[in-house]
């Protein structure tokens, strides 16, 4: 499956907070800068941090939540699907650090087509992300 990258772009309340989650944390190496912005290359893709300083120390949080599976799914959100070798190390590694979590790391749609592994958490400014993974990617992402 050939995939183009994306870009988004999105605010956080502090430059450096950023760098220490998209950099350190999850691993994504950075790009381009200015003090006011940060890329990042986000497992392929281009994500850019802009400070928007009336954030305010508590940043945001996802201004609603849609119920699949059982669970309160953040809107709006973002993530990657991740190979399940991907996952699973990112999800200890996550669990490690005592990352917490909006939908701790579990099996979706278990038995169903579209079964995946996912997991919701938000970034110091309340950004919502999730990663998720498949079994196949290939067969099962837009399975229905």
């Amino acid at each position: 499956m050939q995939l183009d990258p994306f870009h988004l772009a999105f605010q956080v309340r502090n430059i450096a907070e950023a760098r220490a989650f998209y950099g350190d944390l999850l691993g994504c190496s950075e790009g381009r800068s200015a003090e006011t912005w940060v890329d990042f290359n986000f497992f392929g893709h281009q994500v850019v941090c802009h400070l928007n300083p009336e954030m305010g120390p508590t940043g945001k949080i996802a201004s609603h939540a849609n119920p699949v599976d059982g669970h309160g799914v953040p809107v709006p959100h973002f993530g990657v699907v991740l190979t399940m070798d991907r996952w699973k190390s990112l999800a200890e590694k996550l669990q490690a650090k005592e990352i917490q979590f909006v939908i701790e790391p579990y099996l979706r749609f278990e038995g169903k087509p579209g079964e995946q592994a996912t997991m919701f958490f938000l970034d110091p400014s309340g950004n919502a992300l999730e990663f998720k993974a498949f079994r196949d990617i290939e067969t099962q992402l837009f399975a229905t």
